[in-house]
């Protein structure tokens, strides 16, 4: 009986497999799944407000509403807009449970903000995950915005913690509701765990989507009121103004 492998083990020929574009299904000539030629007609976010990332026509400019009323958040750093097929990947993964689509974007997103990082924007001490309603997350199986935090902590090499934000109680699904709607929903559903130690520090929250920001400034506020310094917000896409494309 042989107990040593073969010439050419499982592991080596796994290595040497070709990696397929996600989108085209073509031979993969980048580090991830995905070809040169799909990812540069992802729908990269371009020109947008410098506090909440909403898409604008012209850089370095503040949208009309962080102006009238600043966020409690400092800085959105997103690199798409939510628009096909980014908005596809992002449903997938969410809410058919393909990891490997959620993985691809937690590194496209990583290698964003080291891009980021490198321009100048200042780099947190923590990453905190937006947290899910327990009833949701048991339905779900598991929440995407802790999956993407944990990947960016391995990958920037910044530390996290999954149980400092909690969420008080279930609330109606954002998705259906109008930005007043998503404020009044959102009212006490987020509390910080005893445990926590948020003071002077600077934080970043991560989340998938950031449609009208009523999530990550009730989270902001929550933070910012227990002394948190700074609060940025990193997420895979930015949804534009209704109507706008």
């Amino acid at each position: 009986m042989r107990c040593q492998p073969g010439k050419q083990p499982a592991v080596y020929q796994w290595l040497k497999n070709k990696q397929y574009c996600t989108l085209c299904d073509e031979a993969a000539d980048l580090p991830h799944a995905l070809c040169s030629s799909c990812e540069g007609e992802l729908p990269w976010l371009g020109e947008h407000c410098q506090v909440c990332a909403l898409p604008l026509s012209a850089a370095g400019l503040t949208c009309g509403a962080c102006l009238h009323r600043p966020p409690s958040f400092d800085r959105v750093t997103a690199p798409w807009r939510y628009a096909f097929p980014v908005d596809s990947l992002i449903t997938r993964f969410k809410h058919q449970a393909q990891w490997p689509l959620g993985r691809l974007l937690g590194e496209l997103l990583s290698h964003h903000l080291r891009h980021a990082f490198a321009d100048g924007l200042p780099r947190p001490e923590l990453l905190l995950a937006v947290p899910l309603a327990a009833r949701r997350q048991r339905r779900r199986g598991f929440n995407q915005a802790q999956l993407l935090a944990e990947w960016l902590s391995q990958s920037l090499h910044l530390p996290q913690q999954a149980h400092w934000l909690r969420r008080t109680g279930e609330t109606q699904a954002q998705q259906q509701l109008d930005a007043a709607a998503r404020r009044r929903n959102l009212r006490h559903a987020f509390a910080l765990a005893p445990e926590s130690r948020v003071a002077g520090r600077h934080l970043a929250l991560v989340d998938d989507v950031l449609t009208t920001g009523a999530t990550a400034e009730s989270l902001a506020r929550l933070l910012k009121r227990a002394g948190a310094a700074r609060v940025d917000v990193y997420c895979l896409a930015r949804t534009p103004r209704p109507g706008e494309r």
